[in-house]
């Protein structure tokens, strides 16, 4: 499986990656964000909604779990950390088959309910504000969509 990797020096250039992101999405593709507390999962977030044109301001959806923001494409934002049972009915398929770009925080503790073809990003804290973003394409559309960004 391919991974394309880019390291950043701040939150800044994090979100820029996520900008340069949005510039290829389409309707129905999600992302499944991986990361420790503080990895830059939500900065990440933000990113990708300044480049969806999103106005409204991103945060974490940790006690509702889903937030909606309407930009060139509707963002569909999840944080599924306080999700107790992986695989309870929350009509998560209806956003992963949905018109705009769903985006999943700690993703892997609904792994049973993520569609197989997916652009899972892993973020690590390196040193201060330094970190390591590693996009793990699943399905030929993400490993296309990886190559053009990395290019």
């Amino acid at each position: 499986m391919n991974q394309f990797e880019r390291k950043t020096t701040n939150s800044e250039e994090t979100s820029q990656i996520a900008a340069r992101l949005a510039a290829f999405l389409q309707p129905g593709d999600v992302i499944a964000l991986e990361g420790d507390l503080g990895a830059g999962k939500t900065t990440f977030t933000k990113g990708l909604a300044q480049g969806l044109e999103i106005r409204k301001t991103v945060n974490s959806p940790t006690f509702t779990i889903i937030k909606e923001y309407k930009g060139k494409l509707p963002l569909y934002h999840m944080d599924v950390y306080r999700v107790a049972d992986a695989y309870e009915d929350l009509g998560f398929d209806e956003y992963f088959e949905g018109d705009g770009v769903t985006v999943v925080e700690w993703a892997h503790l609904i792994e049973e309910q993520l569609p197989a073809e997916r652009l899972t990003i892993f973020l690590y804290r390196e040193e201060d504000d330094q970190r390591r973003v590693v996009f793990v394409p699943q399905g030929k559309r993400y490993e296309q969509l990886c190559k053009e960004i990395f290019s």
